[in-house]
């Protein structure tokens, strides 16, 4: 069995990662230990920041005691485990903010200097692009940025082979790079990016040259990773948001001279499909590109600011279906047996149904219809979701109350006392990330968390569930019957007699759906979500055989 790795790189890929997260919390990935990376320029970046929360609580919620981050279980809620490795290109240290300073064109005699500037300048525009804050990424300068990206991550090697001032995010860089060796030809590396912005744009076409690089500076020469072996593909994510324009005042800082301009973003989708169609180095390195878009102007998300947020913890974008589809695709490159043998990158896109200036989502659109994976997909998204606002709601989590919890209470009530044992402390992990996956209250303000927000960038469309399954008023919630979220009321939870209710149905369940050994589960939390994990399955009704 191969190896997975995945890489996120910029604010887009922060994104696209936090949906490969919720689908490993709904069990895509059985059996599985994945190597993620985190990559960006901009450490204090709020999309990086919240995935990065996201998989640490991932983690917790996998972890019993000091068992760093459980272990792989298979059919059952948080099957995968996650190992989070973090890099950044440190820009904030004195000297290092601009590309000036970085590349260090003031230094040395008058003639070297002269030099310098001439030969920077004939690539890059003197006054803006050489002399803008790095801090918040490289701003559509994907010129740049891929030679900046390029450098830092052999400048860590570098540092790394001569021990000295090793920054921590080196060492994580290392430990990843580390695990990705000794793969090898079993490894299979997924990378999450844009290609219309800057981060992503400019680090997707050299990465795998970048990591190659790396190992061999580490090793001096002694290693290196196979290309030719290895299996990278990556998402060719188009525009699909828009954001307003910066005002003369924000323009006029010497800091955000440079900002990425959204109305240039089809363009740029243009300029950077020709690029990967032609360039060897792509061709040769990556073995699938999944070419994703949204074509929809009136359902491309905005920032909501008057100013163009360039960065930093302000820029915490909201999620969107299109970022879903790329977690699909690191699901099909990761699952698929053919398509590694081809001397060139293969291009692979599907379409949607479209009507009514809508998109209808079926089962089959996320991840295929091969093996009943489509239901196999839907059965496990419905059942987290359910289980969330038997929590969130019911239970009260939404609202600091005992959530999950109150589950374990009605285990108690079925003679199920074997998971009284699970801490308050574990419960309330548990209640926390439903609110990042679902939703939460803010005293009266409603938060829709990653699956509300993925399915308002669909709507008025169809996307899976009824939408009375969305509903966000207080009072609905707590009367939603959990039971019927799907529009295909095959699904729905048998209601156990004329006035039966669907969810004592379900809770009646438990007695019979106990873990089962090729489960692989081990400690009273994983036996827990995976009792539950089989009475939901049960109650739904879907044919996965």
């Amino acid at each position: 069995m191969d190896k997975l790795f995945v890489i996120a790189i910029g604010g887009t890929g922060m994104r696209c990662l936090e949906s490969f997260t919720h689908l490993c919390s709904i069990g895509m990935f059985d059996n599985q230990e994945i190597e993620v990376l985190t990559l960006d320029t901009d450490q204090n970046n709020g999309n990086k920041a919240r995935v990065e929360e996201l998989i640490t609580l991932y983690s917790r919620i996998k972890t019993t005691g000091a068992s760093g981050g459980g272990t792989p279980n298979a059919n059952t809620f948080f099957s995968a485990k996650l190992n989070l490795h973090r890099f950044w290109t440190n820009y904030s240290a004195a000297g290092r903010e601009s590309y000036k300073n970085l590349s260090k064109l003031s230094t040395g005699s008058p003639e070297q200097q002269k030099a310098n500037k001439l030969i920077s300048d004939l690539f890059l525009d003197n006054d803006t692009v050489q002399e803008f804050d790095l801090a918040h990424g490289y701003r559509a300068q994907t010129h740049l940025g891929s030679m900046l990206m390029y450098h830092g991550i052999v400048e860590a090697a570098r540092n790394i082979l001569k021990g000295t001032n090793v920054q921590i995010e080196e060492r994580e860089l290392e430990a990843f790079m580390t695990k990705l060796e000794l793969a090898g030809a079993n490894a299979r590396v997924f990378i999450f990016g844009s290609v219309f912005g800057g981060t992503g744009a400019s680090s997707i076409p050299v990465i795998p040259k970048a990591l190659q690089d790396f190992v061999k500076i580490r090793s001096k020469g002694a290693s290196s990773i196979d290309f030719s072996k290895a299996k990278f593909g990556s998402t060719l994510l188009t525009e699909y948001f828009t954001f307003g324009k910066p005002d003369e005042k924000q323009k006029s800082a010497k800091s955000d001279r440079i900002i990425a301009d959204s109305s240039f973003f089809p363009i740029n989708s243009q300029a950077a499909l020709q690029f990967y169609q032609s360039d060897p180095t792509v061709q040769k390195c990556y073995k699938l590109l999944y070419h994703i878009g949204w074509p929809i102007e009136s359902k491309k998300v905005g920032e909501g600011s008057n100013k163009t947020i360039t960065g930093g913890s302000e820029q915490k974008n909201p999620c969107h279906i299109t970022e879903l589809l790329c977690a699909c695709a690191a699901y099909d490159f990761f699952t698929r047996t053919a398509g590694f043998d081809n001397e060139q990158a293969d291009y692979l896109y599907k379409a949607v149904e479209f009507k009514d200036n809508s998109f209808n989502f079926s089962f089959d659109d996320f991840v295929g219809k091969e093996n009943n994976a489509g239901e196999n997909f839907v059965n496990r998204l419905g059942a987290l979701f359910s289980l969330a606002h038997i929590s969130l709601s019911l239970n009260g989590a939404a609202d600091g109350d005992i959530g999950i919890k109150g589950f374990v209470n009605r285990c108690q009530e079925q003679k199920l006392d074997q998971y009284s044992t699970i801490t308050d402390i574990e419960c309330k992990e548990i209640n926390e990330y439903f609110k990042l996956f679902a939703y939460s209250f803010n005293d009266t303000k409603f938060i829709p968390g990653w699956l509300y927000q993925v399915r308002g960038t669909v709507a008025p469309g169809k996307f899976i569930f009824d939408s009375k399954a969305f509903v966000s008023n207080r009072n609905e919630l707590k009367s939603i019957d959990v039971g019927a979220i799907f529009q295909d009321d095959r699904h729905h939870w048998p209601k156990g007699g004329l006035f039966g209710s669907r969810y004592d149905s379900f809770v009646k369940k438990l007695i019979n759906s106990g873990p089962k050994d090729e489960q692989k589960v081990n400690t009273t939390k994983e036996k827990f979500l995976a009792h539950i994990y089989n009475a939901l399955t049960i109650s739904q009704n879907f044919n996965l055989n």
